[in-house]
C-alpha cells in the first residue's frame, strides 16, 4: 500500500514539474521581427470600389419597359417557357389583362407559377417592373 501512494505522489509530482517546466517548442523559432512578419495580413480590403459602384448605382437613369424587357423578362416570354404568356400575344394576354394591374403586379413582383419573384431582376425597382408590365400589356393589344 506504502508503495502504490510512494508511486502515485511520483507521478503527480513528475506531471505538476512537467507542465511548470517551459517546454523547447513552447517558443516558435525566430526572432520578434521574423515573427511580427509570419502574422502581418497578407493585403487589405477597401470598399471604396463598392462605394463608388454604388453611388453610380443611385445615380443611374431607370430602365425602361423595353429595357427590362429585353434584359430579363423576354428569356421566358420570347418563346412561353415554362407556360409564361408569349410577348404580344393578344389572346394569351387578354384574360390576364381582364384581370387589372393590380393582379398582374402582383404576379410580377411575388412571382406565379414558375415565373420568380421579381421576374429574375432582383435590382430592379417597382416603377421599372411596372414599366416591363405596361411595355408587355401595350405589345399585346
Amino acid at each position: 500500500m506504502r508503495r502504490n501512494i510512494l508511486i502515485a505522489s511520483t507521478i503527480a509530482c513528475t506531471f505538476i514539474v512537467a507542465l511548470l517546466t517551459p517546454s523547447v517548442y513552447s517558443v516558435p523559432p525566430g526572432t520578434d521581427d521574423q515573427i511580427r512578419d509570419r502574422l502581418a495580413p497578407l493585403g487589405s480590403v477597401t470598399r471604396a470600389a463598392a462605394v463608388l459602384q454604388s453611388a453610380v448605382d443611385v445615380s443611374a437613369e431607370p430602365l425602361s419597359g423595353e429595357a427590362v424587357y429585353d434584359q430579363f423578362c423576354s428569356v421566358c416570354h420570347t418563346a412561353g417557357v415554362a407556360g409564361a404568356p408569349k410577348f404580344a400575344d393578344n389572346a394569351v394576354w387578354e384574360p390576364r389583362i381582364a384581370k387589372g394591374m393590380e393582379v398582374l403586379m402582383n404576379s410580377t413582383l411575388y412571382g406565379i407559377n414558375a415565373m420568380p419573384a421579381r421576374g429574375g431582376c432582383i435590382d430592379c425597382s417597382d416603377d421599372e417592373l411596372n414599366n416591363a408590365v405596361v411595355y408587355m400589356l401595350d405589345a399585346a393589344k
